[in-house]
């Protein structure tokens, strides 16, 4: 039997919430008692999503292509309007981007990354916060950054600066909304099956799963979207109501080790 649920009453809204962890994480906090907005360009896989739920008045799906702000601040208008304010926002929506060196790097390519993975974040948390300070809500971001926020060569070039700079704006936007008691935190995982890391390397979801674990520092364990999403589940939570500014690794101590040394 589940404990209290940590989520009871709160509305979440979840970007990239069709696949992945945006997916895992929509289905824990409705486990939780959420009521939870879908965001993505997705639609079948949404739709898919909402059917397979067994309380679909708690669930709903707005598209919305966060590059575009008009679309993110409907896309939040919406979940005032349906559910009547905005606890929880993980903006989690991203794209990997091409996989070329830097000699070949196309800046068009490069623009597009950055366009989703840091203006659209810039675009939730300013419209999410908005809701947030006019309803007088203490409520929690939550952003998807990655090991590549930390170090360099854990992802394709543009992936990488738009995670660092992820990490920044989590830091300005902390400074700011602390002061209506808001607080935002970034979540870096290691390497997950999702569809967007097995369609950026062309592999199936084993094989995404062998080379991470064949590479990752902590051994014994398969690293899955559900337990990235236990980790948005205590951001998001009351768990959690004076942790801010900070950057979560899920990653197994990948960040932290040196990967070219060895006692053996």
């Amino acid at each position: 039997m589940m404990n209290k649920p940590r989520l009871e009453g709160k509305v979440a809204l979840i970007t990239g919430g069709a696949s992945g962890i945006g997916e895992a994480a929509a289905r824990l906090f409705l486990e939780h008692g959420a009521c939870v907005v879908i965001v993505d360009i997705q639609d079948d896989l949404a739709h898919q999503l909402i059917a397979s739920c067994t309380d679909s008045g708690k669930i709903c799906y707005c598209r919305c292509d966060v590059r575009d702000e008009k679309q993110v601040e409907a896309a939040v208008s919406h979940t005032v309007t349906k559910y009547g304010s905005i606890d929880i926002l993980f903006s989690n929506a991203g794209i990997m981007g091409p996989m070329t060196t830097i000699l070949d790097m196309n800046l068009d390519d490069f623009d597009n990354t950055m366009a989703i993975n840091v203006r659209g974040v810039a675009a939730t948390i300013k419209h999410a916060a908005r809701a947030m300070v006019a309803a007088k809500t203490h409520g929690s971001i939550i952003c998807t950054a990655s090991v590549a926020a930390s170090i360099g060569g854990a992802g394709p070039h543009a992936y990488t600066t738009s995670k660092h700079a992820m990490i920044g704006l989590m830091k300005t936007a902390c400074n700011e909304l602390g002061a209506h008691g808001i607080r935002v935190n970034c979540i870096s995982p290691f390497g997950v099956a999702t569809p967007l890391s097995c369609a950026a390397y062309n592999l199936e979801a084993g094989e995404v799963e062998a080379n991470c674990c064949a590479t990752g520092n902590l051994k014994g364990v398969v690293l899955k979207a559900k337990h990235v999403a236990e980790a948005a589940l205590f951001l998001a939570s009351d768990e959690s109501v004076y942790v801010s500014g900070q950057n979560l690794g899920v990653d197994g101590g990948f960040t932290v080790v040196s990967h070219s040394y060895s006692v053996n």
